[in-house]
């Protein structure tokens, strides 16, 4: 008897001990969200002629540095940046750090006083931990998401993180933390046809650029970059949805010829664009005068990595309509073919 409650008292105290010592730094979402909040950025983002282009989230890694997707900031030339919950805005002054083939690039914002958020390696990160996305999706700021770790995807260093957390337009460069409050993944994309397929570029990406960060350069200044030939990127294409509107052709008064990229890996069907019509030159600038926005045929596929074109004849009936108005081939200088919107192919 006297064993017993040796023993019994013995647990109690083992137990007042373990209460008495923190055995995580695990926070509640609460505590996560207030505390992640204060370093997340809206980004919105101006292309050459000051006209809105995109937008996006970001975090603060270091004193005045941000990280977010590079689709975000391709085909731009300016951009500010808001901290969530402030109605103050930041200019970007350039781009300091790009890693294409990830779909990440670091932008320095000066000025901006926010705390950073600590990089987590993602050694220990494994399906089932549960983890939280913070963005700001179709602008509606400061949003907090929790979710699963349901998949990492690839091998060795191009690792892809799926998890259930939803990534919406707008949310794409924010942080995915662990409960911990460590950053282990950037939002990149999300599958739409799919149940709760959405995808996050590891953190460990991030910090080789950390440590070779180069002079601020034009936003403009991305537009052309590709990822090493020698490496696939980790996730198709690092434009905003991974279907692109290229080699744009008047073939006759009025009529339109271009083709369509779709570099997403998968087969793709009813993408939705939009042509944007600008006169002007390279020394004053382009300025739009007109756009026309048209869809691919019902039931058209287009194949990984193999442009299809898109040939837009007036004097026949086509299923796409893309038609500027009357004068406009005339005053026309340069035409940007924009992808809206896609469905993957089954």
């Amino acid at each position: 008897m006297r064993l017993m409650r040796g023993l019994a008292r013995m647990s109690l105290y083992a137990v007042l001990a373990l209460q008495s010592y923190p055995i995580s730094n695990a926070q509640t979402a609460r505590q996560l969200a207030q505390s992640t909040f204060s370093s997340v950025v809206l980004l919105v983002m101006q292309d050459a002629n000051g006209q809105p282009f995109s937008i996006g989230s970001g975090f603060f890694v270091t004193d005045g540095i941000i990280v977010t997707n590079l689709h975000v900031v391709r085909g731009t030339s300016s951009g500010q940046v808001k901290l969530v919950g402030q109605s103050r805005t930041y200019a970007i002054r350039g781009v300091v750090g790009i890693n294409a083939n990830a779909d990440i690039v670091l932008l320095e914002v000066p000025g901006a006083n926010a705390l950073s958020l600590e990089l987590s390696q993602g050694t220990d990160l494994a399906v089932g931990d549960v983890v939280y996305a913070v963005g700001n999706p179709e602008g509606l700021e400061g949003t907090f998401s929790q979710g699963i770790v349901s998949g990492i995807r690839g091998t060795g260093p191009d690792k892809l993180l799926q998890i259930t957390a939803p990534i919406s337009p707008g949310s794409r460069g924010g942080p995915i933390i662990n409960s911990r409050g460590e950053v282990v993944g950037v939002a990149v994309a999300t599958f739409k046809e799919g149940q709760n397929l959405n995808f996050a570029v590891p953190a460990s990406f991030v910090v080789p650029l950390l440590k070779d960060m180069g002079k601020p350069r034009p936003l403009s200044s991305v537009a052309e970059v590709q990822g090493d030939a020698k490496t696939a990127p980790i996730f198709g294409s690092v434009s905003t949805e991974g279907v692109v509107g290229t080699d744009f052709r008047w073939i006759g008064y009025g009529n339109v010829s271009f083709a369509i990229l779709n570099q997403t890996g998968s087969p793709v069907k009813d993408v939705r664009f939009l042509a944007v019509f600008f006169e002007g030159d390279k020394k004053h600038g382009f300025h739009p005068i007109d756009y026309a926005e048209g869809v691919t045929c019902p039931g058209e596929v287009v194949l990984p990595n193999l442009p299809k074109r898109q040939d837009q004849f007036k004097a026949k009936f086509d299923c796409f309509a893309l038609w500027p108005h009357a004068g406009v081939q005339q005053r026309t200088r340069k035409v940007e073919i924009r992808v809206l919107d896609y469905r993957l192919a089954e």
